[in-house]
């Protein structure tokens, strides 16, 4: 019984945008990023690629260098599955810093995520509106015809 295990500084965060659920385990290691077992810099689309790696770019990649992250994403689209994970990220390497760096540095990463953009901590609560009867869409109604 004296062969315990050291504990494992692991966090597990999630990321949402409109149907896209993007869950992250991040842990210690040497700064492995992989979005459903493929390299960071080979995530499809490439035009969405840069807003994929925002997170890493603002807090910086000294931050991240010591940190293993395996990001699994499902349901939306393209655009929507990238938001979902690029937030959670962001949250991932701030709960982290919290749990086992120190305070001061996840304000810092903190403050500098919230300055950019609002959306890389806290999920946009926005949903599609649900269509009605009388019309082809959630708002629009068929033409009212007198002949």
């Amino acid at each position: 019984m004296t062969d315990a295990k050291p504990a494992v500084q692991k966090v597990q965060t999630y990321g949402k945008k409109k149907h896209a659920i993007a869950v992250v385990t991040c842990q210690k290691g040497k700064g492995l990023i992989r979005v459903n077992g493929i390299p960071l810099n080979n995530v499809k689309p490439e035009g969405l690629r840069l807003k994929l790696q925002e997170p890493i770019l603002l807090a910086g990649k000294a931050k991240f260098r010591n940190l293993d992250m395996r990001l699994r994403v499902r349901g939306g689209g393209h655009t929507s599955q990238i938001f979902a994970l690029r937030q959670a990220i962001a949250k991932a390497v701030v709960a982290y810093y919290q749990k086992f760096v120190d305070e001061p540095s996840k304000m810092e990463i903190k403050d500098a995520y919230m300055n950019q953009d609002r959306t890389l901590l806290i999920a946009d609560p926005r949903r599609t509106e649900m269509k009605k009867f009388g019309g082809s869409g959630a708002r629009s109604r068929y033409a009212k015809s007198y002949r």
